[in-house]
This record gives structure tokens, sequence and C-alpha cells, in this order.
């Protein structure tokens, strides 16, 4: 870090960081999404179903976000109406139904993709893409790193 508050645990850094990278990102990708309605929550839901290795639940994508469960369902609900993502019986829980993508879903996920693909291109100027790609690898492995402990309860 570098700034007058360099004493601080690495974690609470990262955390400051990201939020503020979090809301610069949101305002330039703003575009890609703009001309489908889709809020920032309806967006974020249906990037966690589609890019999901498995079909996830409500609370399974809230506490992957840190979003309370009531914020994701009514987004759930919302993509469920407008026939981008579809749920079906989860064999595990009687009522954490499963979520999966429809084909008009990804296909919308794909075009908003590639419209804020040609955004990064265009505003990434001198940006290292291997850098830019080695950041989130190392963000990616520090959340699962986080959830695992938070799994097992190691951070009680």
């Amino acid at each position: 870090m570098h700034g007058k508050f360099d004493s601080r645990h690495p974690l609470v850094g990262l955390s400051d960081e990201l939020i503020r990278l979090n809301g610069r990102l949101k305002g330039m990708f703003a575009g890609a999404r703009r001309s489908e309605g889709l809020g920032d929550s309806e967006l974020t839901v249906l990037n966690a179903v589609v890019e999901a290795d498995r079909a996830p639940t409500v609370p399974q994508i809230g506490r992957s976000l840190g979003q309370p469960r009531q914020i994701v369902q009514r987004a759930a609900n919302s993509l469920i109406e407008d026939g981008l993502i579809e749920v079906e019986p989860n064999p595990d829980h009687k009522r954490a139904v499963l979520l999966r993508a429809t084909a008009q879903g990804v296909a919308l996920k794909r075009e908003i993709d590639a419209r804020a693909d040609a955004i990064a291109e265009e505003i990434a100027g001198s940006l290292d893409a291997d850098l830019v790609r080695r950041a989130a690898g190392l963000l990616h492995d520090i959340r699962k790193e986080l959830e695992a402990r938070l799994r097992t309860g190691e951070s009680k």
C-alpha cells in the first residue's frame, strides 16, 4: 500500500482498494449492460449463474458475494421473469432450488461480455494484460482461501 495507513493489516488495505476499484470498474462498464435494462444486482446474479461450475442456489450466491439472500432472491426472481435463468429442484435441499441459465441468459451474458471486452480494449491503454490476468488469478485464490476458511469456521 502507498499511504498514511500502511500499518494496517494487508487484507484491510486490499479491501479498501477493491472497493475503490469496483466502483471505478462499474462506472466504466455500465454502458455494456445499459441497453439490456439489467441493474447491477441482476447482472451480478446472471454472471454468478452463467459462470458457475455447477448450478448454485440463492444462498450460495449471497454468501459468495457477501450479499443478503433477499437481495439475491429479488435479482433472481427478475431474471426468472425475464426468462434468463430457470429453477430446478435441488436434491440436497427441499427449499433452496438450483439456478440455471437459459440459452437466452447465456447468449445475453456473452453479448454483454463482448461489449465489455470492447470497452476494456478501448480504455486499457498501456495496462499490461498479463499483469491484469495475474492480479485476477491472485484475487481468485485469495477469495477461495477466505471462503474455505469461512466454511470450516477457521475465521471465528
